[in-house]
């Protein structure tokens, strides 16, 4: 009980929000951190899995290579990173570490989104005289985003939660307000440090399913 006191009383002081190692400061940097790593992450493996899907050639194989990646920790691949000539450039070593994790649910939310497509909207398409590139756009594309979507949701709470790895680096993040209460002893920071990751994670969660509740009408739509 005293220590969620403390940690309470560490939150509510005014002092600990302010300045360069203040939250909101932390928290807009974790919060850059996770979307430049989940667009990097989207871009390599959104377009990737639409073709693929698209074609139904080569992507159980994508996805399974992808998939190799969850096997290996984060914090490994960080470490190794680091002791590579791509570590004494600023936060890249972060940045690969953490889109290497976040690609895999994308890659298969995706491929397998685009695959479940129903095959006879596809042929109605086709019958149509619409091109491949029309039909993936106009077809399978909105009725896969549902599925899509669910894994940008993944991978974005994933992202905001493994970001907190920057600070070991010697990145920014709320994972500083961690690594600081570790190296002060100080057990309420680091319960605040991890409660607002929590959180953070949570609002994140809320605005990607706010996000895909819309996602299904769309999809019906154009069926």
């Amino acid at each position: 009980m005293k220590t969620l006191l403390d940690t309470w009383s560490w939150l509510t002081t005014a002092t600990h929000w302010s300045g360069p190692g203040g939250i909101w400061n932390r928290l807009g940097e974790h919060l850059f951190l996770t979307v430049v790593c989940l667009l990097i992450s989207c871009l390599i493996a959104l377009p990737v899995a639409l073709v693929l899907g698209h074609l139904g050639k080569g992507g159980a194989l994508a996805v399974n290579i992808s998939n190799i990646g969850r096997a290996v920790p984060t914090f490994a691949v960080l470490v190794l990173l680091l002791l590579t000539p791509v570590g004494t450039y600023g936060q890249w070593s972060t940045i690969i570490a953490l889109v290497l994790f976040a690609v895999p649910p994308l890659l298969t939310n995706a491929y397998v989104g685009m695959r479940e497509v129903d095959r006879d909207v596809v042929r109605a398409a086709r019958g149509m005289g619409m091109a491949g590139r029309q039909m993936l756009w106009s077809v399978e594309l909105p009725l896969a985003l549902p599925l899509i979507l669910t894994g940008v949701r993944i991978a974005a709470v994933q992202l905001v939660a493994t970001a907190t790895l920057a600070a070991l680096a010697g990145g920014g993040g709320l994972g500083r307000i961690i690594t600081a209460g570790f190296n002060l002893a100080s057990t309420p920071q680091v319960v605040a440090g991890a409660i607002l990751v929590a959180v953070f994670a949570l609002l994140v969660e809320s605005v990607f399913e706010a996000g895909q509740r819309m996602a299904p009408s769309r999809g019906s739509e154009i069926a």
